[in-house]
């Protein structure tokens, strides 16, 4: 396939070259002809299919889920009896029998509303959230502590026991009293970076069972 050059007219070089680098991705080029929203959709596939977590699991809920792609993803390879939720600030395009609620999960009222659509507590929960970038290496470290903080909150409340958490967590994120508060509420933990992971980026994965 030919490769896409871009004008660098009304552009910065940095943009330029992040945009020819992402309109040729082999996974943005294989999302659009597949019909997945997001290319983060291969990093959910490749990690299904290794650890089996989506099919063996009812009640799915997604945290920071837009623009959908994970919630593809869990519809596809769960089981067609499970509900599938989302959770997002952004509002995403519907997806058939895929609930998606607007909401900023560091609201006080999540746990109680993830509750309600649910009838039992969730069998996956599932996140692959990024906090947004200041420039600034330690207020984005704080950042990223404070997300994967928040994550483990709502796994306590909301996961089942012997469910499985999937979470996007970042080299360096999880160190000191965040390792010891996942090793309390989380057992059988493995790390794992896709290949749709770009190599340049430090996100990994963690997938876990809940004690």
């Amino acid at each position: 396939m030919k490769k896409i050059k871009l004008k660098k007219k009304n552009m910065s070089a940095n943009s330029s070259r992040w945009l020819e680098r992402h309109l040729n991705d082999e996974f943005v080029i294989k999302s659009k002809i597949e019909g997945y929203r997001s290319r983060s959709s291969y990093k959910l596939i490749e990690m299904e299919n290794k650890f089996n977590f989506i099919k063996n699991s009812q009640n799915i809920l997604d945290l920071g889920c837009a623009p959908g792609g994970w919630l593809q993803v869990a519809k596809k390879f769960g089981p067609k009896s499970s509900k599938i939720v989302g959770i997002d600030l952004l509002k995403i395009e519907k997806i058939d029998n895929v609930v998606s609620i607007e909401k900023n999960i560091f609201d006080e009222d999540i746990k109680e509303i993830i509750q309600k659509h649910f009838c039992n507590k969730v069998g996956l929960l599932m996140s692959d959230m990024s906090p947004n970038s200041s420039g600034n290496k330690k207020i984005d470290h704080l950042r990223i502590i404070s997300l994967i903080e928040r994550v483990l909150e709502i796994t306590k409340e909301v996961l089942k026991p012997n469910g499985f958490l999937v979470s996007k967590i970042f080299q360096g994120g999880a160190q000191g009293d965040l390792i010891e508060k996942m090793k309390r509420e989380l057992r059988d933990i493995k790390y794992f970076k896709p290949k749709a992971s770009r190599k340049q980026s430090p996100e990994t994965y963690l997938i876990a069972k809940k004690n």
